[in-house]
């Protein structure tokens, strides 16, 4: 059987997109001195910094980014590997306080987003957390929401949306394929 893959983003629009986002989230949070962009790993920590990149040439002002890796709060770490690979990036920045925007490339249960926030709060006392996807397929296990969504794709669950950045896939688009 063939694989369907259809382009949801191509390169452009997945830019303008990113681009959208970074406008809405500089509408949304005025001090811009305390946001900072927390990227997972590892998409979504390229996003981030598309994003911030986006942030200082709209505003002239650049913001922080951080990178985190949830693999020890996921839920499903057993089913992963026996023993996973964590990086282990600690902060630069000092999160307490904060106005926190996490960023990822898709949402679908929520559970990553929940690994995300349970890691941050041992990581700190945030003022506030939002989230910033590129897409949202639906299908939520738990009730989280994001602040800020680049496109909507209802899916079935027999489908998966991969989304390519060029820092580790040559080549910046979002597709949707059968699993």
């Amino acid at each position: 059987m063939s694989e369907k893959q259809i382009l949801l983003l191509d390169e452009k629009t997945m830019a303008r997109t990113l681009r959208r986002l970074a406008h809405e989230i500089t509408e949304k949070n005025d001090d811009l001195e305390n946001v900072i962009l927390i990227g997972i790993l590892r998409r979504g920590a390229s996003l981030a910094r598309i994003i911030a990149d986006e942030i200082e040439q709209i505003e002239g002002q650049r913001i922080s980014v951080e990178v985190l890796d949830i693999t020890f709060y996921r839920d499903d770490l057993q089913q992963i590997s026996k023993s996973p690979t964590v990086i282990e990036r600690p902060f630069s920045a000092d999160i307490n306080g904060k106005n926190l925007i996490v960023v990822d490339d898709v949402i679908f249960t929520g559970r990553t987003v929940r690994a995300a926030i349970d890691s941050l709060m041992d990581k700190g006392r945030p003022r506030r957390i939002q989230l910033a996807v590129l897409v949202d397929r639906g299908h939520r296990e738990l009730p989280i929401r994001p602040d800020y969504v680049g496109k909507n794709v209802p899916t079935s669950l027999d489908e998966k949306i991969t989304v390519h950045c060029t820092e580790y896939d040559g080549e910046q688009n979002v597709m949707l394929s059968d699993r």
